[in-house]
């Protein structure tokens, strides 16, 4: 005991004047406590209750005689006494228990009220027999049943259950196996353990200590001890049975004695307030009553104080209250947390008030807070270990930044080390905390620990640390072993690559991971790393592209749709930029996938980029020049400075070979591009399946004239084809190109023999041959007058009149023919005219005899009436019908040419077809003539005088 602290955790309440009222009058027999009030049982047979602070609040006489124990109960507002009441007859005893209703009050005269007594109950009967009571103890077990038990001075319990206000109540008899020492078997205490549906009894005597487990019938008795108790017992918050004896306080559980407390003095009275121990000790030595507060988890004694002699002990309103046998009193409560830690921390006493605020089930944050001074004040010491071990118990609640600061040193890093594995072992570590303890274990060179906190298996994909911070800090400490499986575990896909390209240079490695991904995560990886994989790995990097983008998932799907299936595929379009500097190795990888690919939906973008890479001027051929490098490398290394010299003096040489392998692949690529211009461009389609604007800006750039000639060709750009071979002064290509393309029996332009021989004619040198050919075909072709032709060729000061000598003679010839046969039909036309004019005139001016004896239309005899018409035609008016204004002989023909000139009036106004016309024709002056001929355009009309007003007059002739 004398081991054992003293600190002053409770204080007197009530500044210290605190008794008994007056008002209860004569000696206090028993006491209870319970709903908010303290119940007071005299010998006078009255019971007072009193509010809080002991003030007195009514009192009502519950006996005739002594109150000899009572209990207030807690579910329901009831009080419970045993008391002496007026004996009825000598063979009933007056010894009686009554229940009274406290909510429930009856006036009792006019000037006091009692509560409502709901029920009473003689304790001995025949077969209980009369014997002294020396403890009792009510259970509420579902009310209104109660459990009441009876500790008699024979060592008998009698117990009564059930409903005492409605009388249905059972009565049993407990017996503990006494001695005949009537003394020693007297029940001194009495203890009700509740586990579920266990009930069990706790009996206490001089000599023993027993259990009854009361669910069994009979009741099964147990004895726990052989050793018992004359003073009072208490049950702990656990259901503990507390007994005192001089030499300790022991501890009684189902199964036996539990732990015991050696605490030297005779225990008078025993108690058990929130956790605390309570006990009331006399001391032999000096007469004096000591009452202790012991802290059992603690080891410490929470309050001592000399009183002086008790004779009941309650806990009622958060306080202990102690009433002495001069019926005054103390009411002695706990002081708060704050105040125990202060007294504590003035005393450096950190692992008291630690265990204090642990055992009191304080919140985290308070617990946390007495750890942090702990720490702090072992920190001042020194004493780093167990100040860590002391911010370690406050992770969660403390800043981490504040233990960080104080462990920044070099020479405290291990203490360091030790808190950020514990802040991420609890999953509250940061970004800044990772970096930290990374930083911590690559100074320390601490490789084991490294494993084990990248290496920790708590669950595939889970970290309790930032993985990009990870991965930064073990790349920069060289740690890539550990930074890659942190990036592969977590998923990083990109990251585990960053390392292993631009850390390792281990491509081969990459690739191989690549290959393994999904095709979604292998796309992605493929976009970001392609650069570097592509520049060393061309040839693996091609075909890992190839799978993604070509290769067979779902067979069924593909059987299905092809282009369904292949928009499901990654495009190469996508992946162009990874090639931004090894176009030979794009030009491979386009060449790969339309050999394989036939229907892609990006052929289109995939040609414009072949036919770029095809014609450009510029690109080179890596794998060549490499190879030719080496060889000349190896060749230096074997022949020494005699060959370096050599080389220098024939540099021009090598420049010349270099020269001509780069002129041979632009020949080769540009053959490509000229098929790859045909192949994409099938008879069927209107469209190429290129950009054709890009296509030609290519072909002019890099001066590429078949390309150029081909689209030229097939977009029926005639006149640019034969200009291309203008600027080069093809002679021969540009008369082979207009035979094909100016016939117009073929669908050709004539017109190309026009713009060739005035090519000719401007060219100025000598080409008479070419000209005689020329000549040929626009002579054959009827494709330009001889004045045109004339005044073309007279423009080039190389060409002699002999060139075009033989063409003027025949076409002199033809026009003095054409001249001839005009004039005959001038003279047939006219004589026609005369014939016409003079019938016309005959018309008008003479009579006309009509001798047809026969009807034109039935040929029957011409009779009476009869219809003749100008045309000598005669018909019986019957044969006409209704229409007797028309030759039926001669109106068809009549309304033919009507139609033919109403026709001819229509077009007259349809101007595209009249330039049409003019513009298709060998000679567009025929074509008016023709016009003015058939005297379509020949009417004129004034405007109209809406449109006069405004001052603009205009013909109405078509044109």
């Amino acid at each position: 005991m004398y081991q054992w602290r003293k600190f002053e955790f409770f204080e007197e309440k009530l500044a210290g004047k605190c008794a008994i009222p007056d008002d209860v009058q004569g000696k206090i027999q028993c006491c209870s406590s319970g709903r908010g009030k303290v119940v007071i049982g005299s010998e006078d047979g009255a019971v007072s209750l009193l509010d809080r602070g002991l003030n007195f609040n009514y009192a009502f006489q519950a006996h005739s005689s002594s109150v000899l124990f009572l209990q207030q109960l807690k579910q329901r507002n009831f009080l419970v006494t045993i008391g002496e009441d007026e004996q009825v007859s000598p063979q009933q005893s007056a010894i009686c228990l009554k229940v009274f209703d406290l909510d429930r009050m009856q006036p009792e005269g006019s000037s006091s009220i009692s509560p409502d007594c709901i029920g009473i109950l003689r304790i001995f009967t025949n077969q209980f027999p009369e014997a002294k009571i020396t403890s009792f103890l009510v259970l509420e077990e579902a009310p209104p049943i109660l459990l009441i038990a009876i500790g008699l001075d024979n060592g008998d319990i009698y117990c009564i259950k059930g409903d005492i206000a409605r009388e249905r109540i059972t009565r049993f008899k407990l017996q503990v196996d006494g001695s005949s020492n009537k003394s020693h078997s007297s029940i001194t205490g009495l203890g009700f353990k509740v586990d579920g549906q266990t009930l069990q009894l706790f009996a206490v005597t001089p000599t023993s200590v027993t259990l009854f487990s009361l669910q069994s019938q009979p009741p099964k008795r147990q004895t726990l001890d052989q050793i018992g108790s004359i003073v009072n017992v208490a049950m702990s918050d656990r259901s503990e049975l507390i007994v005192g004896r001089p030499e300790a306080v022991y501890f009684y559980e189902v199964d036996g004695r539990g732990p015991c407390w050696a605490f030297e003095g005779e225990k008078r009275f025993l108690g058990w307030f929130r956790g605390y121990l309570l006990c009331v000790i006399a001391d032999q030595r000096n007469g004096k009553n000591t009452f202790n507060v012991y802290d059992l988890k603690n080891r410490l004694i929470a309050h001592s104080l000399v009183v002086k002699e008790v004779s009941h002990m309650l806990c009622e309103w958060g306080n202990i209250i102690l009433i002495m046998s001069d019926k005054s009193a103390l009411c002695i409560g706990e002081k708060d947390m704050e105040s125990k830690l202060d007294m504590l921390f003035k005393k450096n006493l950190y692992t008291v008030a630690i265990n204090l605020v642990q055992s009191q089930q304080a919140d985290a944050a308070a617990t946390a807070e007495v750890l942090r001074k702990y720490g702090d004040h072992l920190y001042s010491k020194q004493d780093y270990d167990e100040a860590m071990a002391q911010y370690i118990l406050t992770i969660g609640h403390l800043e981490p930044s504040y233990v960080i600061q104080k462990f920044l040193d070099a020479q405290r890093i291990y203490n360091l080390t030790n808190y950020l594995e514990k802040l991420h072992e609890k999953g509250l570590a940061s970004k800044d905390h990772t970096t930290l303890l990374l930083n911590c274990y690559t100074k320390l060179k601490d490789v084991e620990k490294l494993n084990v906190f990248i290496k920790s298996e708590d669950g595939v994909g889970e970290h309790k640390f930032d993985v990009e911070t990870a991965i930064r800090v073990c790349r920069a400490a060289n740690y890539h072993e550990h930074a890659m499986y942190v990036a592969k575990k977590a998923g990083r896909h990109e990251l585990y690559l960053k390392i292993l390209l631009e850390d390792l240079g281990r491509y081969d490695e990459a690739l191989q991971y690549i290959s393994s991904l999904e095709p979604s995560q292998a796309g992605v990886t493929i976009k970001e790393y392609g650069k570097i994989l592509i520049e060393h790995k061309p040839v693996d990097t091609i075909e890992i592209l190839m799978r993604l983008c070509t290769e067979d998932r779902s067979s069924a799907k593909r059987e299905s749709s092809n282009v369904a299936y292949l928009s499901l595929l990654p495009s190469p379009v996508d992946f162009l930029n990874i090639f931004i500097h090894h176009p030979e190795s794009l030009m491979d990888f386009l060449e790969k996938y339309t050999d394989k690919v036939k229907d892609s939906p990006a052929e289109v973008e995939i040609h414009n980029t072949l036919l770029e890479l095809y014609l450009s001027n510029d690109l080179n051929s890596p794998s060549i020049l490499q190879a030719k490098n080496d060889v000349d490398l190896s060749l230096m290394v074997k022949l020494g400075t005699h060959v370096l010299s050599r080389a220098e003096s024939n540099g021009k040489s090598v420049d010349d070979n270099k020269n001509l392998t780069k002129e041979n692949d632009l020949l080769k690529r540009q053959k490509k591009g000229l098929q790859l211009l045909r192949n994409a461009w099938p008879s069927e389609l209107e469209q190429p399946l290129y950009d054709i604007n890009l296509a030609i800006i290519l072909c002019l750039t890099n001066s590429f004239k078949e390309g150029l000639l081909y689209i030229y060709e097939k977009m029926k750009l005639y006149k640019e084809v034969i200009a291309c071979y203008m600027q080069t002064h093809d002679h021969e290509g540009l008369i082979a190109c207009c035979k094909r393309l100016g016939d117009s029996g073929k669908g050709g332009d004539p017109s190309l023999w026009a713009d060739l021989l005035k090519y000719f004619g401007e060219l100025g040198v000598d080409c008479s041959k070419e000209v005689k050919e020329v000549l040929t075909y626009i002579e054959r072709d009827d494709i330009l007058p001889p004045i045109t032709v004339l005044q073309t060729l007279s423009r080039n000061p190389c060409l002699t009149i002999s060139v075009i000598k033989d063409y003027i003679a025949r076409k002199l010839e033809q026009e003095s023919k054409l001249i001839e046969e005009d004039r005959r039909a001038i003279d047939k036309y006219q004589e026609d005219t005369t014939t016409m004019r003079k019938e016309i005139q005959d018309l008008r001016t003479n009579a006309r005899i009509f001798q047809l004896s026969k009807c034109t239309a039935c040929t029957f005899t011409l009779d009476l009436p009869a219809v003749h018409f100008m045309c000598m035609h005669s018909f019986h008016q019957r044969c006409l019908g209704d229409n007797e204004k028309e030759c039926p002989e001669c109106a068809p023909e009549y309304r033919s040419v009507l139609e033919m000139k109403r026709n001819l009036e229509q077009n007259s106004k349809d101007q595209d077809l009249f330039f049409q016309q003019v513009k298709s024709s060998k000679n567009g002056f025929s074509v008016i003539a023709e016009y003015f001929g058939k005297g379509i355009i020949s009417k004129t009309s004034i405007a109209t005088s809406g449109t006069s007003q405004t001052g603009n007059t205009s013909s109405a002739s078509s044109f």
